[in-house]
């Protein structure tokens, strides 16, 4: 060390200022608990929104501020953090080096994670900033030291079985069937957010956790420090915006499939649902509908007259959803509109051609405002003013014909610093144009998110999976995974995407248990790309988009349909639970599906449990994972007493229980004497 002057942290109000070495490091309350950092080279740091929100100053008036010969300390409710400053005279470049070292404690003195230390001869950098090519922003790392033995869950969606997340690495970056939402919990008591759409790459790695950028502008990452998870996502959903209270149309049954190619066969299969009896909130019009990508309207010959379908099936008490891509075909009506106004993505090298399905096309660059404000008053005009208020935003992501994610550019900037905000502002375009019309029930079907996705009424399910028992296990991890992420409604497809065969006896297996799961999703969608294919013609001859097989609940036999009937009843009869669920989710900001660790924090076993979840704090779910199985073992966690759903029987909590579970029956527990009166509904008995 020398006697050279070592640059101060200067408090700004109750926000810190560190200058030293070409860096601005900026630490302030944000909300309840709750710290943004940002940093950046040779300039001011910016106030991006990307998914923070403007902190409310009241829940963090108390927060206080101290300066000290060597740093600083920012204390804001249950967390504190402490800047600490040094210099040195580094003899091989010559000069002083200076630096500001972060450290985060909980309200008891705690450490939770601290930034990478030097290292001595090492000279490792915390913050690392490594310019790019042709200077458009940064290549960033930052690395932390945390508790080796901690348990981390969140980060979206990835098609994997794991629950605990630490020793995973994660490409920050959206792919169909992969949401990439940058918000971790920590068993150790704190939340991360990555508050950063960058393309880039996450490690929790033991010896250290280290969040990669691509390209960036400045660092940006959030904090939060409380005793449970729960008080977390409280914090969180504060910080970056509550979902919506669902939509009554939300709680019950949704019917889909590729796809019914005309009104009139979408229509039967509504008036089949009510002449049997069989609850049906929602059907779909899936992709395709439309003469070409991007025109957004129906084709006339198969769609006459959307404005009579909407009006029978609200006649009929069900809603029609809508399917819209933000993929717009060369040979659409609008492509040539779109081009001339620069509303459309920018391939920035080869072929400006993103994508090619039935024909070469580009994404709508919904990152512009006025591509979002243009694709609402389209889908206004063609689909709202015949009733459509329910719509379902495929392709989100977007998915790229090749993930080449530096070949492209939008409107807010390189598609390598701001990517991952895309599937946010599609939701954001239809949220906020039906808000505008005066809309008061948003719920949209979204294929991905980023943070703050859950504001615009984002229903996220988990895109295009196989049929195999393997995705029907990763489904459940990442159900939980969304919910840690500040997602609460998600859903799957049940019975998987890709490959289900109709007459198959091992798919009606699988069918079946995927039902039982969904029947306990925070939305139940039935859907399938299932065999045998169904051809599509025109009148004139012309091929049309083929459908795939029958996917209704009657369609794969009599036995199987049985199974189904009395799981979509039982649906019905959750019903009034997975409101007080859903509007938990809104007020407090709670996950709907959640992991056992959510409600038993304490219970070490809770955070290890990942073929379990819990609909809210009072339902147990453990869904048959395994073909021919016909048992299984539960976990029950520590702290309650738990009634088997399907005979009554009363168990207390902290041990294992083997259960029956005939193909007709998926194991559930009820918590304290909750939903007594749903005992023997999963067995089929009253």
């Amino acid at each position: 060390m020398t006697d050279h002057p070592t640059p101060p942290v200067r408090a700004d109000g109750d926000r810190l200022v560190w200058r030293g070495g070409g860096e601005v490091l900026v630490v302030e309350p944000w909300g309840r608990d709750s710290v943004r950092v940002r940093a950046t080279v040779l300039g001011d740091v910016e106030d991006t929104d990307w998914a923070l929100l403007p902190p409310d100053p009241e829940a963090h008036d108390d927060a206080r501020v101290e300066i000290r010969p060597d740093g600083a300390t920012l204390a804001n409710g249950g967390l504190r953090v402490e800047l600490t400053t040094s210099s040195w005279f580094h003899e091989p470049v010559g000069y002083e080096v200076f630096r500001c070292d972060l450290a985060f404690y909980d309200a008891a003195g705690r450490l939770l994670f601290r930034e990478l230390g030097r290292g001595g001869s090492l000279d490792l950098r915390a913050r690392h900033f490594r310019p790019r090519a042709g200077g458009d922003g940064h290549e960033l790392t930052v690395a932390f030291e945390a508790d080796p033995d901690e348990r981390l869950a969140g980060m979206g969606q990835y098609q994997q079985h794991v629950l605990d997340l630490k020793g995973s690495t994660f490409e920050l970056a959206h792919r169909n069937s992969q949401a990439s939402v940058p918000f971790v919990v920590s068993s150790a008591g704190y939340g991360f957010l990555w508050h950063d759409p960058a393309i880039g790459r996450a490690t929790f790695a033991r010896n250290r956790t280290e969040w990669h950028a691509e390209s960036t502008r400045q660092l940006d990452y959030w904090v939060t420090a409380a005793p449970t998870p729960a008080a977390i996502s409280r914090n969180y959903a504060d910080a970056t915006g509550h979902a919506p209270m669902m939509p009554e149309r939300g709680l019950g049954f949704w019917q889909c499939k590729l796809r019914y190619a005309s009104q009139e066969q979408l229509l039967e299969v509504a008036r089949e649902h009510r002449r049997r009896g069989l609850p049906l909130d929602v059907i779909v019009a899936d992709f395709f509908h439309w003469p070409h990508m991007g025109d957004y309207r129906f084709e006339d010959e198969f769609w006459p007259d959307p404005a009579a379908m909407v009006a029978e099936l609200r006649e009929l008490g069900v809603e029609l959803m809508v399917s819209v891509w933000p993929q717009v075909a060369l040979s659409s009506e609008n492509f040539a509109f779109l081009r001339q106004n620069n509303l459309l993505v920018r391939t920035e090298r080869g072929l400006d051609v993103q994508m090619s399905f039935e024909g070469p096309s580009v994404f709508l660059d919904v990152t512009n405002p006025e591509a979002r404000a243009w694709l609402w008053e389209t889908c206004r005009r063609n689909y709202g003013e015949h009733g459509v208020r329910t719509f379902w935003l495929d392709e989100a992501e977007p998915e790229f014909g090749v993930y080449d994610y530096d070949a492209f550019r939008t409107h807010r900037g390189s598609y390598l610093q701001v990517g991952n905000v895309y599937p946010q502002h599609f939701a954001r375009a239809f949220a906020d144009g039906q808000r505008a019309d005066g809309e008061t029930e948003v719920v949209n079907l979204v294929r991905c998110a980023w943070a703050g996705s859950q504001r615009y009424g984002a229903l996220v399910w988990s895109g295009d999976i196989s049929s195999t028992w393997e995705d029907l296990a990763r489904q459940v991890t990442a159900g939980i995974h969304m919910g840690v992420a500040g997602i609460p409604w998600f859903t799957t497809d049940i019975g998987g995407f890709h490959h289900g065969d109709v007459a198959d006896p091992a798919f009606h297996e699988l069918l079946v248990r995927w039902f039982q799961f969904g029947a306990f999703c925070p939305v139940m969608r039935l859907h399938g790309d299932r065999l045998p294919y169904e051809k599509v013609t025109a009148a004139d001859g012309s091929r049309r988009l083929r459908s795939g097989g029958p996917n209704e609940l009657w369609s794969f036999g009599d036995a199987v349909y049985g199974v189904l009937e009395r799981y979509v009843h039982l649906r019905e009869a959750l019903r009034p639970y997975v409101r007080e669920v859903m509007r938990a989710a809104h007020l407090d900001g709670q996950p709907a599906m959640r992991g056992l660790f959510h409600d038993f924090p304490d219970d070490l076993h809770a955070w290890e449990v990942d073929d379990q979840f819990l609909l809210g704090p009072d339902v147990l779910v453990a869904p048959v994972l395994e073909p021919g199985a016909r048992e299984r073992e539960v976990y029950l966690p520590a702290g309650a007493s738990w009634a088997d759903a399907a005979t009554g029987e009363v168990h207390d909590g902290g041990a294992s229980v083997v259960v029956d579970a005939p193909l007709d029956v998926v194991p559930v527990f009820f918590r304290d004497g909750a939903l007594t009166h749903l005992v023997g509904r999963t067995a089929g008995t009253t």
